[in-house]
């Protein structure tokens, strides 16, 4: 293959890509989470999976310490998060979804499966498990090229 082949290949997946998440993933204007910057969105994600201290929870997402100390405290002052002393060293902080940042999340997480089970209603079931098997092979290629990236609260395929 070409390699100018292959860049037109990038250029039109990204395309497609970034319509077909506009596409389904667009969501209301009044969902709570289109108030909330990337960076705690992906915060969130995160501590979905369970509680996390500030470091580790800088260490996920690839910035500062004081960096996360910013998001904890946007995501407190919205009531998405609380910080939570730690268990063995007082000096440590945790941080955890509130049980308000959890509604708001199912609530999001449900209305994009949703919208992906329209989308794939209007496919045979032969060409949705076609598409999941091409989606499939496109993650696992892509954990090569960016590892854990994938990783970041990210259910898989």
């Amino acid at each position: 293959m070409t390699n100018s082949l292959l860049g037109q290949q990038a250029a039109e997946l990204t395309n497609a890509l970034s319509r077909l998440m506009r596409a389904i993933f667009t969501l209301d204007s009044d969902d709570p989470t289109m108030e909330l910057p990337v960076a705690q969105l992906r915060a969130c994600n995160l501590l979905s999976e369970g509680p996390r201290t500030i470091s580790r929870l800088a260490r996920d997402l690839g910035i500062t310490v004081s960096a996360v100390t910013q998001i904890a405290d946007r995501l407190e002052a919205a009531r998405m998060a609380a910080r939570l002393p730690g268990t063995r060293d007082r000096r440590t902080r945790t941080l955890r979804l509130t049980d308000h940042g959890e509604r708001v999340l199912r609530s999001r997480r449900q209305q994009r499966v949703s919208r992906a089970s329209e989308v794939l209603s209007e496919l045979s079931p032969p060409a949705r498990r076609n598409v999941l098997k091409a989606l499939s092979a496109l993650l696992d290629a892509s954990t090569g090229v960016a590892p854990g990236v994938a990783g970041d609260g990210v259910t898989t395929l």
